[in-house]
């Protein structure tokens, strides 16, 4: 029962790999878990796992040479087992329009089993990855219902990932035959959310088999000998708090070997864990950031004479957002050994450049706009804060890039302004405003979020005078920007009446040192008392 591994797509913009070196040989014993292969994407070099167990029968791209996504990789099956057929017939990659995301064609073989066959002309569509930390999507709005009609590039949902909500569009061309996923529902990548095709088309079989493509109703763990592998896709049924992976049910639970250490040495059990993985399958983060559920207890009213106030608690679910943000400010704050610096600048100067700014008609700058623009002219003299801390490298960033923290009603958006240093005030304030707006809004595509090498985080708007801000990975520094207050001030030998701002700059100590941290705030204390210079 061989199965054939295509080459993953492990970004949701990776169009081909690179195998930067296999891990397994031909003949080799895989388990589930094993490392196969180091597979370089467009965005990182990344650990490819096997999801199989089996002898590694035939590898079909090998070290150093490219291949598109969905290309025979590899094929794993039982020791001797004659695959010629197999390897003979994918000289001709097969194109697989059942799903946008990637598909593993997997060969099972059962007595008691059927194929489903797909009825001509039907398309299952399966719940997108819409950015490259999506690992499960909630659908806000339905745009299309049963029944209705379809062409390609019609809107058919608004689906909440954890940076935005963003509508999904049909490539395909039908009418809608079933709904997997309701509003308010939250389901893993790969679910099934709809099927398309032609009217009246019976798709009972595809439906009970949660949109996959062979049927697989649930069997006794000692009905069969044979170890079947099924790709399978969870079908969220529950209302509105079904992201839970298939851990509880009493089943397998699939976990990589890492994880299964880990849990062990803290004593956790990995059936009250939630899987993250492909599959919902368990990884080293899961085990690491799982905590226990609370139990929530009111206490009850001990007697008529007891003070009146009501206690009550409410359980509220966490926003895609709220998710995304609590992951990755924790792995930031628990992993990097950061430092803070702080210094306040005179900004006389800068408030009355602004003004003579903004007197230009159709100009409007913010102080904020002329701390992004300071930090990106700062960043070119200081380039080891315009850095990426890696295991095995530090990456030094020739283009800059600046992240601009933005308040949202579920939580915290980092628009990035590309190319800042190359970037006026104005266009750089027109820009913010920009991506200011659709943050707020929603409409946020995962490219206006990503790529940042230095963030900028402002709370003086607030009244908030100074505060240390969380580095965004993988950034090395993220300046916090305080309010603009007027106090007595020491000029010349004699006290005024002046303006000043303090600025906090926190570092990731494995990238910048204390010296370097000071310099470039020393730097950017002189852009920012004088404007003018940024010009020069």
């Amino acid at each position: 029962m061989a199965t054939i591994i295509n080459m993953p797509r492990l970004s949701d913009t990776m169009e081909e790999g690179v195998v930067a070196k296999w891990l397994k040989s031909v003949g080799d014993k895989i388990e589930e878990g094993d490392i196969l292969a180091e597979i370089e994407t467009d965005k990182a070099t990344m650990e490819f796992e096997s999801f199989h167990e089996g002898t590694l029968l035939h590898i079909g791209i090998q070290e150093g040479e490219t291949s598109p996504v969905d290309v025979l990789l590899a094929i794993i099956g039982e020791e001797g087992e004659d695959i010629s057929a197999i390897i003979n017939g994918s000289s001709e990659p097969t194109k697989i329009e059942a799903t946008e995301e990637k598909v593993e064609i997997i060969s099972e073989t059962s007595a008691s089993n059927d194929v489903v066959a797909i009825p001509a002309g039907v398309q299952v569509i399966t719940m997108p990855r819409l950015s490259d930390t999506m690992t499960d999507g909630t659908v806000a709005t339905w745009l299309k219902k049963v029944g209705d009609a379809v062409e390609e590039g019609d809107m058919l949902a608004e689906i909440e990932t954890d940076k935005a909500t963003m509508e999904f569009e049909c490539f395909y061309e039908g009418t809608i035959l079933y709904i997997g996923v309701q509003e308010g529902e939250t389901a893993p990548v790969d679910s099934l959310l709809t099927i398309i095709g032609p009217a009246g088309t019976d798709v009972s079989a595809i439906v009970a088999n949660g949109g996959g493509v062979s049927t697989s109703d649930e069997k006794p763990a000692d009905s069969t000998s044979e170890k079947k592998e099924e790709k399978t896709v969870a079908k969220t049924e529950a209302p509105k708090s079904s992201n839970t992976t298939t851990n509880n049910n009493g089943g397998r639970i699939f976990a990589s070997p890492l994880a299964k250490k880990i849990a062990s040495d803290k004593g956790i059990n990995l059936s009250d864990v939630n899987g993250s993985g492909e599959n919902g399958r368990i990884i080293k983060k899961d085990v690491e950031n799982y905590t226990p559920a609370a139990k929530i207890e009111v206490a009850p009213a001990t007697s008529a004479a007891a003070a009146a106030g009501v206690e009550s608690s409410e359980e509220v679910k966490n926003s895609q957002m709220r998710k995304a943000i609590a992951k990755s400010l924790g792995n930031s704050k628990f992993s990097a050994p950061d430092f803070s610096l702080n210094i306040e600048v005179d900004m006389d100067n800068a408030m009355a450049s602004r003004k003579t700014i903004n007197a230009i008609p159709e100009t409007k700058v913010s102080f904020n706009d002329l701390v992004v623009k300071a930090c990106a002219m700062a960043l070119k003299k200081h380039p080891q804060v315009n850095t990426s801390w890696t295991d095995t490298n530090t990456i030094y960033h020739s283009h800059i890039h600046v992240g601009v923290a933005v308040a949202v009603d579920d939580g915290l958006l980092v628009p990035v302004i590309k190319h800042t240093d190359q970037l006026s005030l104005t266009q750089i304030g027109a820009g913010v405003r920009d991506l200011a707006g659709k943050a707020r809004n929603k409409k946020l595509a995962p490219v206006d979020m990503q790529g940042s090498t230095f963030t900028v985080s402002n709370l003086g708007m607030f009244g908030i005078e100074n505060f240390n801000s969380i580095i965004n990975q993988p950034n090395s520094a993220i300046l916090s920007v305080g309010a603009i207050v007027q106090k007595p001030v020491v000029k010349d030998g004699q006290i005024v009446v002046g303006n000043t701002m303090k600025l906090t700059l926190t570092c990731d100590h494995r990238t910048v040192d204390g010296a370097v941290g000071a310099q470039f705030l020393q730097t950017l204390k002189t852009f920012i008392e004088n404007p003018v210079t940024m010009l020069a």
